[in-house]
């Protein structure tokens, strides 16, 4: 399997965000959206390949129960990233998909430990044309949606997104650049939406230091 790093570090973002929790980023991604924070993540050439074997014994050797699988995009080495998420939870650990929503994610494994956390690309990021919205009908009460906001243009595109679709789990809204988000709140409070504000915490203790 390409991976590009595995570390130990808070969950700075969604439903988890401050549990420790060990990443495993994969390497290589088909997007390039404008506010990407991992830009060292976006190629095949930016990974070396491991066994899934390995991974697991470094993943175990952290001591945290939490794990997410991230990128780049797992979903680009579906059936790697399919094989390893259930060894994982079979081995008692909790497991987070994290993907584009640009890749069909009906043929994740799901259980009481593994949630699949799915973006919406908004016209801000430049990969609006990328969503493939069936994935919604996918997802479960224990997922959760996630929009990255740039301004008014994404935060009109996501409140229309949620309007036209029936969302299962919890919608989480987050700022490009993860910290300025009184605009967001009040917009929020607003228009009276059931959604999460939710900041970048790890941007807010390490900044965007590599590997936090």
């Amino acid at each position: 399997m390409r991976i590009n790093e595995i570390f130990k570090s808070i969950q700075g973002e969604g439903l988890f965000i401050g549990l420790p929790t060990v990443f495993v980023r994969t390497a290589g991604c088909d997007l390039r959206c404008k506010w990407c924070d991992t830009p060292y993540a976006l190629l095949d050439s930016q990974g070396i390949d491991w066994k899934l074997e390995d991974i697991e014994n470094e993943v175990s050797k952290s001591g945290a129960r939490n794990v997410c699988l991230t990128g780049g995009d797992p979903l680009r080495q579906m059936d790697e990233s399919v094989e390893l998420v259930r060894r994982l939870a079979d081995m008692g650990f909790s497991v987070v998909i994290e993907t584009s929503g640009a890749y069909d994610i009906s043929g994740l494994p799901r259980g009481v430990n593994i949630a699949v956390s799915m973006d919406v690309k908004a016209p801000g990021s430049g990969m609006a044309s990328r969503n493939l919205p069936g994935n919604v009908d996918f997802l479960r009460s224990g997922d959760q949606l996630k929009f990255i906001l740039t301004g008014m243009e994404d935060y009109e595109f996501a409140k229309e997104f949620l309007a036209k679709h029936r969302i299962p789990c919890e919608v989480i809204m987050t700022p490009a650049g993860g910290k300025e988000m009184g605009w967001l709140a009040e917009k929020i409070l607003a228009d009276g939406l059931n959604v999460r504000v939710l900041p970048q915490l790890h941007k807010y203790i390490w900044g965007d230091e590599r590997g936090r």
